[in-house]
């Protein structure tokens, strides 16, 4: 690929990002793209012959960003805590940056939930657990936080961070007959979430909350 048509490329990417994210993949139009761009949309089409290997190539590519920009949380540089503190902060802030995604990657999974199979065929998700637990064994087993705990915590960290965002203007109105500013929020909950989190895994060890003490009262009522 020549200089040119790489320069041209990351235009129509750029362009077509901005455009899919705030019409959808349905609003979108590939004329809207090549305005956006600043080129005819035959020059467009050269590139990219249809709106969904165009909206395609831009998911995929939003994905990945995303995961590059979170590898951190894999390596074995740091604490199970600081980790669990970076991921906050770098989740955070990248939705500060980009605070239409969450929206529009839950409006596009929901819709074409394909495009999200086809990109996670790619991607082991059992190696998460068999990368912290080799890396933070003593961590994991304090807490005792199992391979069949890792998708409640991995959701529930995420909805922390993401939820905000998804619902900003309803929180926006919220915040306003209290005189909080939904920016001093958002920088506050960096690390109020990281906080958070590590607290309820200590509470959890400290009551020993583990998959054996679910039973509810009247279970153990019954059982008398």
């Amino acid at each position: 690929m020549s200089e040119h048509d790489k320069l041209t490329e990351d235009k129509i990417f750029e362009a077509a990002t901005e455009v899919f994210i705030e019409k959808g993949m349905d609003g979108a139009r590939m004329q809207d793209i090549a305005d956006r761009a600043g080129m005819n949309k035959s020059l467009l089409h050269y590139y990219y012959r249809s709106k969904d290997r165009l909206f395609d190539a831009v998911f995929e590519m939003i994905a990945m960003k995303m995961l590059k920009k979170f590898a951190p949380v894999f390596e074995d540089n740091l604490t199970f805590e600081e980790k669990i503190r970076f991921f906050f902060r770098e989740h955070i802030s990248f939705m500060q940056k980009n605070p239409r995604l969450p929206a529009f990657l839950l409006n596009e999974i929901n819709r074409h939930p394909d495009r999200i199979r086809k990109f996670l065929a790619n991607v082991n998700i059992g190696n998460v657990w068999d990368i912290l637990y080799s890396q933070h064994k003593e961590d994991l087993d304090k807490y005792h936080i199992t391979r069949e705990k890792i998708p409640q915590i991995m959701t529930t960290m995420a909805s922390l961070s993401v939820f905000p965002f998804a619902a900003k203007k309803l929180l926006e109105e919220i915040f306003g007959k209290v005189g909080l500013k939904f920016n001093d929020y958002i920088e506050e909950r960096k690390t109020f979430a990281a906080d958070f989190v590590i607290s309820a895994l200590e509470n959890m060890n400290r009551y020993n909350i583990t998959d054996e003490s679910k039973t509810q009262p009247h279970d153990k009522k019954k059982k008398k």
